[in-house]
């Protein structure tokens, strides 16, 4: 098998020259193979073109489909709606075999978006919605913070080291993959939209700040680890879910294209792909070749 530094120039290489990926590169003879791992976010649950296995609500059009075409990568996608870290090495549903079981020495690149579910950020954010304006309903973020404690950024800390143990295993089962950690993006803008997204303006930007925080802890417990870490947080600011239908790539509490409330829709996940397959491409040593 051929090196991972060396796997990584030939991709480095051939990406360099297809013009900002628009062609995907070839791995006949040896394929690179690429582990998407993770939950929801990167398997997109309700987003068109499903595949066969419904127990993990996966998308054929989610980022890692998106990057390994864009890559020419050969794809095991075992990413999870509904996973959290315990699913990495259990089994999910009582059925679906652990994540880390699709690692090996062959794999070339894994990506990881996790966390989520560990700290319950969707239910957190359902528990927000308000259909009457204030002062008439309660507030999440009052509720969340209540006695000067934030609980979800609690939530948060505490889950570091557990992440620290996911990177310290993959990077044990799969010893020559280089390691993307994916972030979490802006699902909601400075002060929400309501009642468009029916969510106080002080509780959206409480929700969007603990995603932030959540992104900003993986980011740098991934950098603590060797990893690379794709910031999902610029590349979607201004299109989230109180931006025009068209121009969306996450949904909010009332969907306006399929795809599950608080989730990437098919045009997010074509935009994360491609951001994923660029950071391959840069963090690929590039050869003179």
């Amino acid at each position: 098998m051929t090196s991972q530094p060396g796997r990584l120039a030939q991709l480095g290489s051939a990406l360099a020259a297809t013009a900002a990926l628009l062609a995907p590169t070839a791995h006949a003879a040896d394929e690179f193979e690429y582990v998407a791992m993770g939950d929801s976010a990167a398997a997109g649950p309700l987003t068109p073109h499903p595949d066969p296995n419904l127990l993990c609500f996966r998308s054929r059009v989610n980022y890692p489909r998106v990057a390994a075409e864009l890559l020419g990568a050969k794809l095991t996608d075992v990413t999870c709606s509904g996973a959290d870290i315990s699913d990495l090495s259990g089994r999910q549903h009582g059925i679906m075999p652990p994540q880390y079981d699709a690692l090996s020495a062959r794999t070339d690149l894994v990506t990881i978006t996790i966390g989520g579910n560990d700290v319950d950020l969707v239910p957190a954010a359902v528990s927000c919605v308000n259909l009457f304006p204030e002062p008439i309903g309660s507030s999440c973020a009052a509720k969340f913070t209540a006695g000067g404690r934030d609980e979800l950024a609690e939530r948060i800390r505490v889950l570091a080291p557990r992440f620290d143990e996911v990177l310290t295993q993959i990077k044990r089962k799969a010893p020559n993959a280089e390691i993307m950690v994916v972030g979490y993006g802006t699902y909601v803008r400075p002060g929400g939209c309501y009642p468009r997204q029916p969510m106080w303006a002080r509780d959206a930007d409480y929700i969007q700040s603990n995603v932030d925080k959540l992104s900003a802890m993986l980011g740098a417990r991934a950098k603590a680890h060797g990893a690379e870490f794709v910031d999902l947080g610029p590349v979607s600011k201004g299109h989230d879910a109180c931006a025009a239908p068209a121009d969306k790539y996450y949904e909010g509490i009332l969907p306006t294209s399929v795809a599950a409330p608080m989730h990437p829709n098919a045009k997010g996940m074509r935009v994360f792909g491609k951001a994923v397959a660029e950071a391959v491409a840069e963090a690929a040593p590039y050869s003179a070749s």
